[in-house]
């Protein structure tokens, strides 16, 4: 069972048990939820409440009401399992995209090294020793092959990036 990352716990707010989640995953609105199992440090958590406070999630957990309960969990990753994101057969994360070829009108043109989410989402692509980037938004990208793992950018990106 794969476990995907969500966000990193980077402090606790007030005293009741809060924890402040910094998270910029894509599918947020389908992870946190009243109910929903979370993983810290390999440990299953069930979410209590949730609410959003400036650019932070905020979550508590069940059976944690103390701040020096869930102080240990600052700094720590949290993830979910990837089953419990129902995804569709075609659907795909950001982390899935890493390793893909790149193909620019079916010529090779590099592979899949990272990627940055934000208001200008990227795809780093590492092509004859250097890094290009794709953007995420716009007219960029064709097709994304999840069986053959290829991603298919059109022409146009050509331009852009070299």
């Amino acid at each position: 069972m794969e476990n995907v990352f969500v966000g990193k716990i980077v402090n606790t707010h007030g005293i009741k048990g809060e924890m402040r989640i910094l998270s910029d995953f894509e599918l947020k609105d389908d992870v946190f939820k009243l109910g929903r199992t979370v993983i810290i440090n390999n440990q299953e958590f069930i979410i209590r409440t949730y609410r959003t406070h400036k650019n932070f999630d905020m979550i508590t957990l069940e059976g944690f009401n103390d701040i020096n309960q869930v102080l240990p969990f600052k700094g720590l990753n949290l993830f979910v399992k990837r089953s419990d994101l129902d995804l569709a057969s075609d659907d795909y994360l950001m982390e899935d995209l890493i390793g893909m070829k790149v193909l620019i009108e079916e010529e090779n043109f590099g592979i899949v090294k990272d990627y940055n989410r934000g208001q200008n989402s990227l795809l780093h692509i590492s092509y004859q020793d250097k890094i290009y980037y794709i953007p995420l938004k716009g007219d960029y990208i064709e097709s994304v092959n999840l069986e053959k793992k290829e991603i298919l950018v059109k022409k146009s990106a050509k331009e852009l990036i070299l």
